[in-house]
């Protein structure tokens, strides 16, 4: 998070793309009289360039700052005006996939960020120590329904979270549901239990590995196995995800890449979700195999992994189609860190 300092800072740079410290000093002046220095604006500036977010050319009176490419992908946005807008009269960034998204992929969270997430973690570390292996197993089971409830119910899944459990623990459908709505929940809780499993083997993705959870998550429930070579249309954008298949699978190595180079945990959980999701490489059920791929490299590296209990489904629509239409991640990582430090406080 940065002070509303900072966030003008930025603004104004993106505004006028190229700007000397003189004029920033000019315009944090009139905002925040008592709080203008050089060396408050210099220090702001340090946290922004740090941060991948500006960048700085030149020397003495020549320097100058301008707005980082990572910025746009972390770029604020008023998500409500946003989507007061008709798809059909949206101005994307790309109606089809960007080729050219790859390098801004990197430094998604800031130092602050990490060492917030880290010291929460190492209080989910902690609690998981503590318990012994009958209460872990009860809190694994817990996190199991909430997730496959959830994550059907962005899906379009009508079980209610009572439905789900009783469907987990005992093997009974719900009255009035299709038997495909118990299938996928069921397929949550096999693709779950594979990764906690083997969590060792997902410190590094792979293409095989990605496609073996997907091959869990739609068992059974009449979808093609492996990279498609069809069309596929997302319901509410004129986004296009790719149609080649060569070109998606060259996608999904780029992305097991740039995954396996990424430092931390959550960083790779979240390129993964987002990226997943984005590529599109799968017939069906690509964002169900990003949330299980995302917390199979979080359990890998001995993170608290998510269940999304809490967030609401037509604003995690919104995170996903931000970053199809704009390249832009900011909502989405802002409602996936709120998950992760939810599951933090919920569980174990």
């Amino acid at each position: 998070m940065y002070n509303k300092r900072q966030e003008l800072i930025l603004s104004y740079i993106k505004a006028h793309k190229e700007v000397s410290r003189k004029e920033i000093e000019t315009t944090i002046s009139g905002a925040f009289p008592d709080k203008n220095s050089r060396i408050t604006v210099l220090r702001d500036l340090d946290v922004l360039i740090a941060d991948g977010l500006v960048i700085k050319s030149g020397k003495a009176r020549g320097t100058t700052y301008q707005p980082s490419s990572r910025s746009v992908l972390l770029n604020t946005v008023d998500v409500n005006a946003y989507f007061e807008i008709d798809p059909d009269q949206r101005i994307l960034r790309s109606e089809n996939f960007n080729f050219d998204i790859w390098p801004h992929l990197t430094r998604l969270l800031t130092e602050a960020e990490q060492r917030e997430l880290d010291a929460l973690n190492e209080q989910y570390r902690k609690n998981r120590a503590a318990l012994t292996p009958v209460v872990l197993q009860k809190e694994l089971e817990r996190l199991t329904i909430e997730l496959a409830w959830k994550s059907s119910r962005i899906e379009g899944n009508t079980y209610t979270l009572l439905d789900t459990e009783r469907l987990i623990k005992e093997h009974v459908e719900a009255t009035g549901k299709t038997r495909e709505e118990a299938v996928m929940i069921l397929n949550h809780k096999d693709a779950l239990d594979f990764v906690i499993k083997k969590a060792d083997f997902f410190k590094e993705v792979s293409l095989a590995k990605i496609e073996e959870v997907h091959r869990l998550l739609v068992k059974d429930l009449g979808v093609m196995q492996g990279i498609r070579k069809n069309l596929v249309r997302i319901t509410g954008t004129n986004y296009r995800p790719l149609d080649n298949v060569f070109q998606i699978q060259e996608a999904m190595r780029e992305l097991c890449s740039l995954v396996n180079q990424a430092a931390h945990p959550i960083e790779k959980a979240l390129l993964t979700v987002l990226m997943i999701s984005y590529i599109q490489p799968f017939e069906d059920g690509n964002k169900r195999t990003s949330r299980i791929l995302g917390n199979a490299l979080l359990l890998a590296y001995h993170y608290c992994p998510l269940s999304y209990r809490s967030v609401d489904e037509v604003e995690y629509k919104k995170g996903m189609l931000l970053f199809y239409e704009q390249n832009n991640a900011a909502y989405f990582k802002i409602l996936f860190l709120a998950q992760f430090r939810q599951a933090v406080m919920k569980y174990f």
